[in-house]
């Protein structure tokens, strides 16, 4: 991006920008939560609708002057609602955990019972945690995978849902790479007279193209984030059938958000826009041969992927089998220009904050235009970095490699 004005206005800011420019540049983003959202988006977010106030919805607002913002946010609905044949959506939510929130303040009363994908086992903080909001307020219990496999047990998540009766059940994940039987899901709901919340975070976009299956013409209500897969901007929104739409808007406000934030709200709708084009088909089928011969890669090299492989953009590998905690892999792969996140595996002994594994994404480095035989080099240093955690003089060699590779891979906006 171009800065006229900041440079002059604050140079410590700027200063750290341009750093950190430099650092998403020259590095190796397998981070699955992130990518890189195009210049467009970009100009969309630093768009004079920051300054705009518009509490409530198109043509019902609090304040005046919304003729701009009203058309804006028209156009993301529509959009979404096209990219996941959605009947109903709301992209006001500022982030996904706030969305999620919404879900069950719509749908729930504190202290419903709800039945949830548990957090080492691929689940998120906001699937029933009792650290988090969701754990705090509702009566969680919890699925997992199967010990053997590190695949959802269906059939033991309609025992547990027998069981306990669930007022909902929760299908998502944040480190679960392989797809998700949504139909299943919601014959198990049926039986037991739940609603169903699907929460696609992280392959919303590799659904949006067609690449995974759909819950939001199954399920009763679906939430994501805007980012991620779908290379939007950091953000939120919520998808549901019409009968609850009702709801779900009150929930978003004026029960859990004041004002929307429009300059993110248009960045969303551009990225809808690209993800309705073609080229985000390709895009999203790439993330998905990358991620395969990445998982296939780490298997070649002896490293225990956590169910074997993947069907997504990501994957979960035990560090344990190489002498390695997550947060040390964690760190040493920063010291060669590589950016993951440690994670827990299925029955962790080890704590959160040290966990025992790592977690890899694809959907980055395929934006910068990666292919197969590009993984095949990323894991070669990855395997070569933790070989040579102790020797400092490789482990500069290898983040020089890493460097020069990757400035053959222009990030879009920079």
């Amino acid at each position: 991006m171009n800065y006229k004005f900041l440079p002059q206005e604050d140079q410590d800011i700027f200063t750290a920008i341009k750093r950190e420019e430099a650092r998403q540049s020259e590095g190796m983003e397998l981070i699955a939560s992130e990518n890189y959202v195009s210049a467009a988006v970009l100009e969309a977010m630093e768009s004079v609708l920051n300054n705009k106030y518009s509490e409530g919805y198109p043509g019902h607002r609090y304040y005046g002057g919304q003729e701009f913002t009203d058309a804006v946010e028209s156009i993301a609905i529509e959009r979404a609602k096209r990219l996941f044949a959605a009947e109903h959506v709301n992209v006001q939510p500022l982030s996904g955990s706030p969305a999620n929130a919404a879900v069950y303040f719509a749908f729930l009363k504190p202290g419903d019972k709800v039945l949830g994908l548990k957090l080492d086992h691929g689940g998120h903080l906001s699937h029933g945690h009792p650290v988090n909001f969701s754990g705090m307020l509702y009566d969680f219990v919890q699925y997992e995978v199967d010990p053997a496999t590190g695949l959802i047990d269906m059939d033991r998540v309609r025992e547990i849902a027998l069981r306990e009766r669930p007022k909902m059940i929760v299908a998502g994940f944040s480190a679960y790479s392989r797809e998700i039987d949504w139909v299943r899901f919601k014959k198990i709901a049926d039986e037991v007279g739940a609603f169903t919340f699907a929460d696609i975070a992280h392959p919303a976009g590799l659904i949006a193209a067609g690449e995974l299956s759909n819950p939001t013409p199954v399920f009763d209500v679906v939430s994501t984030t805007t980012h991620k897969t779908l290379r939007g901007p950091r953000g939120a929104m919520i998808m549901c059938k019409e009968k609850f739409a009702k709801e779900i808007d009150r929930a978003v406000f004026p029960g859990m958000q004041g004002g929307p934030h429009e300059h993110i709200i248009a960045a969303k709708a551009v990225a809808f826009g690209e993800n309705l084009a073609p080229e985000f088909k390709e895009y999203a089928r790439q993330v998905i041969k990358n991620a395969k011969t990445m998982a296939a890669e780490f298997l070649d090299a002896g490293f225990r992927v956590i169910s074997g492989g993947t069907d997504n953009h990501l994957m979960v590998v035990d560090m344990t089998n190489k002498g390695l905690s997550g947060k040390e892999a964690e760190a040493l792969l920063d010291k060669v220009g590589i950016s993951v996140s440690r994670s827990t595996i299925p029955n962790d002994p080890n704590p959160p904050m040290n966990p025992s594994g790592v977690r890899f994404g694809t959907a980055a480095i395929t934006t910068r235009g990666m292919k197969e035989e590009d993984v095949e080099k990323v894991v070669a240093w990855i395997e070569g970095a933790i070989e040579a955690r102790a020797d400092e003089s490789r482990l500069d060699k290898i983040r020089e490699e890493v460097k020069e590779f990757c400035l053959n891979f222009p990030i879009p906006g920079i």
